[in-house]
């Protein structure tokens, strides 16, 4: 199994997160996405998408977008289960998931930074600015749905799930980017546990091969 990944992107990092839950080993390939490896011919015959992360299988099998290779990850190997198979636990793992998946990354992600200062000319504050609105609506509403229906250490119960996977590396990026966060007492609070966890440890930026300080 390998994994084609950049250490301080989040969709890598929710990937590496599942990985290391589950105990499965894989070989680690950095794409450097501000050197723009991702465009280049050569990963684009990988991935058509031209992002990361990407799981190629053994046989040739290659997957991009981490929700979808957490969902193929979990139904290849199901232990431990990160989306699980209850029909509401499932609906509300997913909640929070793409709530950060689709709302907030999407639009403060490299690319998307990269256009607004390199095509729309917005600068440096405006910049930072944005970023901490998106993340401000989305972590608020995570927050919320959290005090609402989470329970336990992690988002839902003692085990991490989905949810834990996508909210770690989020978290992760707004604090590298100046947010307060300290207001979203529930997030931050299954944040620092899962932070305290080997699996997420192991999966953590700066334990990675292509680490930069």
């Amino acid at each position: 199994m390998q994994l084609y990944n950049f250490f301080n992107s989040s969709t890598s990092y929710r990937v590496r997160i599942a990985l290391a839950l589950k105990g499965l080993d894989y070989e680690h390939h950095g794409v450097n996405l501000r050197a723009g490896e991702q465009r280049s011919a050569e990963y684009r015959a990988l991935n058509p998408a031209g992002s990361v992360p990407l799981l190629v299988e053994e046989d040739g099998t290659a997957l991009g977008q981490s929700l979808a290779i957490i969902d193929y990850l979990d139904a290849r190997h199901p232990e431990p289960r990160l989306i699980p198979e209850d029909a509401l636990a499932r609906a509300r793992v997913l909640e929070i998931a793409n709530l950060i998946a689709c709302d907030i990354h999407p639009i403060n992600n490299l690319r998307v930074l990269g256009y607004l200062q390199k095509v729309l000319g917005v600068t440096d504050e405006q910049k930072s600015a944005w970023y901490r609105h998106w993340v401000a609506e989305g972590l608020g509403a995570v927050e919320a749905l959290l005090v609402r229906h989470g329970r336990g250490p992690y988002c839902f119960g003692e085990t991490p799930t989905l949810a834990d996977c996508c909210l770690v590396p989020q978290v992760a990026n707004a604090l590298r980017m100046g947010c307060e966060l300290e207001s979203y007492e529930r997030v931050m609070s299954v944040y620092r546990h899962c932070q305290a966890q080997p699996a997420f440890q192991k999966a953590a930026p700066n334990n990675q091969p292509d680490y930069v300080a």
